[in-house]
This record gives C-alpha cells, sequence and structure tokens, in this order.
C-alpha cells in the first residue's frame, strides 16, 4: 500500500483495547451512579448496552458507537434535576481519567509509522477533551497531526465530516490515507470520504461483521505496519 501517505485512528478499541477499558470502568461508573442499587444499576447498563451483570456490551451498544451527548440522553431519565448537557460534562469529566489499556506499546508503533513518513491522526465519537487525556497519558497525544472528537464540529460517525477534515488538513485525497478502525461506523465513514479501510480486532465487532466493510482485517494495530 505505497500510496498510503497518512493514517487515522479510531481511538477506543483501536489503540486502546475496548473491554479492557472501559468494560471495568462501566461496571464501576453504574455502581456509583446507583449507590449500589444493583437493580437501578441494571436499568441504567440496559439503557446504553450494558448488561451489569456479566459486564458485557451489546453488539449495538451506545458505548460503542454513539456520542457523549446521546449517552447522555440515554443516562437523562436516571438523573434528577440534571440536563444532558450538564450530564455530558459529568461523564466526559469522568472519562477522561479512565486508565486506559493499550492495545499494543503505541509509543513503539506510532514511531515506526513516523518513520516511514506517515501523518497520524485520530478521529473519535469520544469529546475530544477526554480523547485528548487519554492521548496525553499514554505519552503519544503530540504524535498526532490531527486529534478530533464528535464534539470538534465535523460531527460523529459514521458520517465523514472527521475524515473529510483530516484529508483536507493534510492536503491529501481520501485513497492516500487508511482509516483505522474496530467499529462499522469506523469503517463506513472511511469509504464514505473515500479511504483504505483497515478494520482490527481490539473491539466487540468480530471478523465477519468488520469484513463486509474493510478493505483487510488484522489482530491489532501492531500489524498494521508490515500491511503497508
Amino acid at each position: 500500500m505505497s500510496q498510503i501517505k497518512a493514517v487515522l485512528f479510531d481511538k477506543d478499541g483501536t489503540l486502546f483495547d475496548f473491554y479492557a477499558t472501559w468494560g471495568v470502568w462501566t461496571k464501576t461508573l453504574l455502581q456509583e451512579e446507583s449507590r449500589g442499587d444493583a437493580v437501578l444499576a441494571t436499568r441504567m447498563g440496559a439503557a446504553i448496552g450494558y448488561d451489569y451483570h456479566s459486564e458485557v456490551f451489546a453488539k449495538d451498544s451506545m458505548v460503542i458507537y454513539d456520542t457523549p451527548p446521546d449517552i447522555a440522553a440515554a443516562l437523562l431519565p436516571f438523573f434528577d434535576g440534571e440536563t444532558v448537557e450538564a450530564l455530558t460534562r459529568r461523564l466526559n469529566g469522568a472519562a477522561a481519567k479512565v486508565p486506559m489499556v493499550e492495545a499494543v506499546p503505541l509509543i513503539p508503533f506510532l514511531l515506526g509509522l513516523e518513520a516511514r513518513g506517515l501523518k497520524l491522526g485520530v478521529a473519535t465519537n469520544d469529546g475530544e477533551m477526554p480523547a485528548r487525556a487519554h492521548l496525553a497519558a499514554s505519552g503519544i497525544v503530540g504524535m498526532f497531526d490531527f486529534i478530533v472528537g464528535s464534539d470538534s464540529g465535523y460531527g460523529g460517525k459514521p458520517a465523514p465530516g472527521m475524515q473529510i477534515a483530516f484529508a483536507e488538513h493534510l492536503g491529501l485525497e481520501g485513497a492516500q490515507i487508511a482509516m483505522v478502525g474496530d467499529s462499522v461506523h469506523d469503517l463506513v465513514a472511511g469509504r464514505a470520504a473515500g479511504m483504505v479501510t483497515v478494520a482490527v480486532l481490539t473491539g466487540v465487532a468480530d471478523q465477519d461483521e468488520l469484513a463486509l466493510h474493510a478493505d483487510v482485517v488484522l489482530p491489532d494495530v501492531g500489524h498494521l505496519e508490515a500491511w503497508l
């Protein structure tokens, strides 16, 4: 794939292992917000596609696909006196502090891509503030030319606004960029922007689901350089 000049990554489930990071955090959040009421926590989890008892996300869980305001809106009935905006700020603040589990050692991985002359970006349906906090905590925030979230003004995936903005930022055609993600939303957005689509299996979706929308499916991002 010598024509590839840039790589745009999703964050959760791609750079960071989804279950190892968000599975534990989601259960802890529900326990705290329900004040230990397992029945209430179960109802809250169901509202966002998370089974509180098995600690498993539904394939279409909001936590995987949707934006923080969407998740806040789904949880709003459980929070008396809150607004979507205030609850979004609370969730973003809590999410920014989550210890992230890297899918592979990210500094050497990204240095390898930089050594090939590739430009790098991150496009996530998470908020930009927590996204930058997560990247900074791993010591890699400065390695990206472009970091955007669903609240950065380009919309969220599966719409291709963030992908198009990345291409325009670099002055590249879509076909010169690889969009790397763990969900159908990532791949659909990448294809809509004319990008090469690379799926990884460090999220919730399985190979058969992702292969329908990907030019290649890799076990994790660590296999990307060899594929390139």
